[in-house]
């Protein structure tokens, strides 16, 4: 079966977990690491022959043009994060309207080409902040890969489908490809444990995650979706002075990740995002 793999572009200091330390504009004073970073994945994954799709921040398009470019240049789906790597549900909708049309903005005109696919900053597609997915609609947006059937403090609809769906809404329909859990019973009741990248990723065991997986692909004979980001393969990135839960969350396990990701690529078939919707329709 095609599963899908994605990468969300942005800087190691960037990410939710320091936003109470770094504010945004500071951004600028932090050494980039993204463009080094992006390019091993790009080459890892023309080791293995694989397109992805990837969820890039309008803040490093803006900063980083060239490497937009090189992503496109070698095959790869554009998607849009966001501008800002801000949380939906803190924003509003003004605030967010404006976000993503900076963003899809900076995209299409480096890319040449529409740019309808969005992921938000720490999936920050609750129950609370849906109303996001009215505006994605009316901006063109035609798939969304935000919802995480989990329940967690930051982000998470714990009780979402959780396989690829079509959501309707007053504005339109907008596809949904939430982020891959994978389901078990324990005393009648059933769990769901985050195996599709980030975080999750680095801290399970990675035969665990194919085990994992492959019971998606053929015991639920549905797709799962992998994600991680480039700084998730930097472990001598710059440390972040921040608070011990931060810290946890952002510099574990940095060092296995790129092995782990090898491991998967080379058990699983992997596609860009509307090249497993394309085939899980047919």
């Amino acid at each position: 079966m095609l599963n899908a793999i994605t990468i969300d572009v942005e800087e190691y200091f960037q990410v939710s977990a320091f936003e109470k330390y770094v504010k945004c504009e500071e951004w600028g004073t932090f050494p980039p690491r993204v463009e080094l970073n992006t390019l091993k994945i790009l080459d890892m994954l023309d080791e293995f022959s694989v397109k992805a799709t990837f969820f890039i921040l309008g803040w490093i398009a803006e900063h980083h043009p060239s490497l937009i470019r090189e992503v496109q240049k070698r095959g790869h789906e554009i998607a849009c994060h966001g501008y800002n790597h801000e949380l939906i549900y803190n924003i509003g909708h003004d605030r967010f309207r404006q976000d993503i049309k900076k963003a899809k903005m900076l995209l299409e005109d480096l890319c040449g080409r529409e740019v309808s696919y969005y992921r938000a900053p720490s999936y920050s597609i609750t129950e609370k902040s849906l109303w996001a997915l009215d505006i994605l609609i009316e901006e063109g947006f035609t798939c969304d890969s935000s919802i995480f059937p989990i329940h967690h403090d930051l982000y998470g609809i714990p009780d979402a489908i959780r396989f690829p769906h079509t959501i309707d809404r007053q504005h339109g329909v907008i596809r949904e490809f939430p982020v891959s859990t994978f389901e078990v019973g324990f005393s009648g009741h059933k769990f769901r444990i985050p195996v599709s990248g980030g975080g999750y990723l680095r801290l399970l065991p990675v035969r665990f995650i194919k085990r994992a997986l492959r019971h998606i692909n053929e015991c639920e004979r549905e797709p799962v979706i992998l994600y991680f980001h480039p700084w998730e393969i930097d472990p001598e990135q710059p440390r972040i002075r921040a608070g011990i839960k931060s810290r946890f969350r952002h510099y574990i396990n940095l060092d296995r990740t790129m092995g782990k990701i090898k491991y998967l690529l080379s058990s699983f078939r992997f596609a860009p995002v509307s090249q497993v919707l394309d085939a899980n329709e047919n």
